[in-house]
C-alpha cells in the first residue's frame, strides 16, 4: 500500500527484512568525494569585471582546498538524486504536530523573489529602501491587529529567538520598575523551547501542573504565583491542542501579583480572526511567521518570530523600529530608544521571510485568516474523529487545529508509538509527533493543517487503522519497519551515547 487510502490489510512487502538495506545506483551514486577524479570540474568562472586585486600572502591558503572534483553531469545527478530521496510539504502529506508543516502559495515565494526585495541591502541609505521599510511598516501593522498588541519587533529570526526576545522585554520591564524578579512559571505540558529560554533569559523555571482535562490547573497556578514571579508563558490553544477555557482567570491571577503574561504564537494558527491573544489579557506575543504565514516550518531553514507587546512595554523593544512621518509619508528607522534591549538580531532577522508573510497577510485579509483556522480546526476534528477507535485522544474534549492520541492500547500487542511512527514510513507518510508532549503516554501528536483535502486526510486515516490491525496481527512487522527506506531503523538511544561528532 503507498498511503492511497486503498482498504484491506495488504502490508508492503518484507523483502529485505533482517539485513541493512542500501540504495542502488549508478556509479558515483554515494558521495560527491566518492565520485571524485582528479581533473574533472563543473565549474567555470565569468570574465572578471571589476580591478583585479591579490589576495595577501598572510591570508592565501597554502594548499588547494580538498573538494571534490566531478563532472556537471555527475554533479548535477547527484543532487537530483538527492532531491528525489527528500520527503517534504511539496512531495507528501506532513502531520507533524506542534509545527505546522502546511503547504504555502507560491504567490508569496513570488513576491519574495522581486529584486527589489530579493536584492535589497541592510546598509543601503533609507531613502533608497521606502518600499521595504514600508512592508514592514504595514506588516506591524496587520500582526498588531491580528494579536491585539501595540507594537511588533521583526528581529527575532524564529520562535525560540523570539521566547528570548520577549523574556529579555519581561526582564527590562520589572528592572525599570525596580524588582527584577526571578521566576518564569510554564505548563508542564510546554513546548521544550520554553523552559530552555526561560533559563537562558537568567530565570528560574517552575512547572505548573495540568488538570483532567489537560488544562493548566488554576488552583495549583494561583498557589505558586507570587511576588517574585516574573511572568507566565503559555500557548493557547495548548500543546495538547486543547484551548484553555479558563484563560482570563490565568492572565488575572498572574497580573493581580504584578506579573506578565507570555503568549507563545506556536498555535496562533488555531485562532487567527476568531480571537486574539490581546483580548484574552496577553502582553507579550511572539508569533512564528515561518509556520503560521508561508514558509514551510522545519529542515533548519531561515524562520521568523515577530514579537508584540502592550503599549507599556513598547519602549524597551528592540532599536532599530520603523517609524512614518505622517507629513511627508516617508519612513525611516528609529535607533533612539534609551530603554531598548538592544539588539537581537540584525535589521529585520530574515527579510525574506517577512515578505512572504506579508504576501500571505494581505493576500487572504481578514476573511481569509479566519476561514484558515477555521479550516485547520475542523480537519483536526475530523482526522481525530477517523482513528479515535484505534488510536483515542489522550483528554476528553474537542481539540482544536491539532490533538494528541495515544497508542497506548497497541501496548498489549507488544507495539509503541515509534513502531507506528516507522511503519506509517513504508506506507508512504512521513510519521506524526511521538512521544510529546511528554505528560501523555504513547502520545501521537497530528496535525494536518487547514491546507490539505478531505481525500488525503480519509488516506492518512486508513493508513493508520492499517497499522492498528497489522499490530494485532503481526506485531514484528510493526518492529522491523522501515524496510522500504534506503537506511532502516537507526538505533537512536546507541547514537546518544555514542557521539561521532566529526566524520
Amino acid at each position: 500500500m503507498s498511503g492511497d487510502g486503498s482498504s484491506g490489510d495488504g502490508p508492503v512487502a518484507r523483502a529485505g527484512v533482517g539485513a541493512p538495506v542500501r540504495s542502488q545506483g549508478p556509479p558515483g551514486a554515494g558521495t560527491l568525494m566518492e565520485a571524485s577524479r582528479p581533473g574533472r570540474r563543473a565549474w567555470s568562472f565569468p570574465e572578471l569585471d571589476v580591478r583585479e586585486t591579490r589576495i595577501p600572502d598572510e591570508h592565501r591558503r597554502a594548499g588547494p582546498p580538498a573538494l571534490p572534483e566531478v563532472a556537471e553531469r555527475d554533479l548535477v545527478r547527484h543532487f537530483t538524486r538527492l532531491s528525489q530521496s527528500n520527503y517534504g510539504v511539496d512531495t507528501g502529506f506532513y502531520p507533524l504536530g506542534s509545527c505546522s508543516m502546511k503547504y504555502n502559495p507560491k504567490l508569496a515565494e513570488a513576491a519574495a523573489a522581486i529584486p527589489g526585495f530579493q536584492r535589497v541591502h541592510p546598509h543601503q541609505p533609507e531613502a533608497t529602501v521606502q518600499g521595504a521599510l514600508q512592508l514592514v511598516w504595514r506588516l506591524e501593522r496587520a500582526l498588531c491587529e491580528l494579536t491585539g498588541m501595540a507594537r511588533v519587533t521583526f528581529q527575532p529570526a524564529a520562535g525560540a529567538s523570539g521566547e528570548l526576545t520577549g523574556l529579555l522585554l519581561m526582564r527590562a520591564y520589572h528592572t525599570k520598575q525596580g524588582n527584577p524578579r526571578t521566576k518564569v512559571i510554564i505548563p508542564d505540558s510546554a513546548h521544550g523551547t520554553n523552559p530552555a529560554s526561560v533559563t537562558l533569559a537568567g530565570y528560574r523555571v517552575v512547572a505548573v501542573p495540568s488538570n483532567d482535562r489537560g488544562l493548566v490547573d488554576l488552583d495549583a497556578l494561583r498557589g505558586l504565583v507570587d511576588e517574585d514571579v516574573a511572568g507566565f508563558m503559555v500557548t493557547n490553544p495548548n500543546t495538547l491542542g486543547l484551548f484553555e477555557e479558563e484563560i482570563q482567570g490565568i492572565t488575572r491571577a498572574v497580573h493581580e501579583v504584578g506579573g506578565l503574561v507570555y503568549y507563545d504564537g506556536a498555535n496562533l494558527n488555531a485562532i487567527m480572526g476568531r480571537v486574539r491573544p490581546g483580548d484574552m489579557g496577553f502582553d507579550i506575543v511572539h508569533m512564528n511567521t515561518h509556520k503560521t504565514f508561508a514558509t514551510p516550518h522545519g529542515g533548519g531553514g531561515p524562520g521568523a518570530g515577530p514579537v508584540g507587546v502592550a503599549p507599556r512595554l513598547v519602549p524597551f523593544l528592540p532599536a532599530p523600529t520603523v517609524e512614518r512621518d505622517d507629513d511627508t509619508g516617508e519612513f525611516r528607522l528609529d535607533h533612539d530608544r534609551p530603554d531598548s534591549i538592544g539588539r537581537v538580531h540584525g535589521f529585520f532577522g530574515n527579510f525574506g521571510v517577512l515578505v512572504r508573510a506579508y504576501a500571505y497577510v494581505y493576500g487572504y485579509g481578514g476573511d481569509g485568516l479566519k476561514a484558515v483556522s477555521e479550516a485547520a480546526v475542523l480537519n483536526a476534528n475530523y482526522l481525530a474523529a477517523l482513528v479515535g477507535e484505534a488510536y483515542p485522544l489522550a483528554y476528553p474534549g474537542r481539540p482544536m487545529h491539532e490533538f494528541v492520541a495515544t497508542a497506548r492500547r497497541l501496548r498489549k500487542h507488544g507495539v509503541r508509538a515509534m513502531d507506528v511512527a516507522k511503519r506509517l514510513i513504508d506506507l508512504g507518510y512521513h510519521p506524526s509527533t511521538v512521544y510529546f508532549p511528554l505528560v501523555v503516554e504513547e502520545a501521537l501528536m497530528v496535525e494536518p493543517t487547514e491546507t490539505e483535502s478531505r481525500e488525503t486526510l480519509e488516506a492518512f486515516a486508513e493508513a493508520m487503522l492499517q497499522v492498528a490491525r497489522e499490530a494485532a496481527r503481526d506485531p514484528d512487522l510493526l518492529h522491523e519497519a522501515p524496510v522500504t527506506t534506503p537506511v532502516r531503523r537507526l538505533d537512536e538511544a546507541g547514537a546518544a551515547r555514542n557521539l561521532k561528532l566529526r566524520w
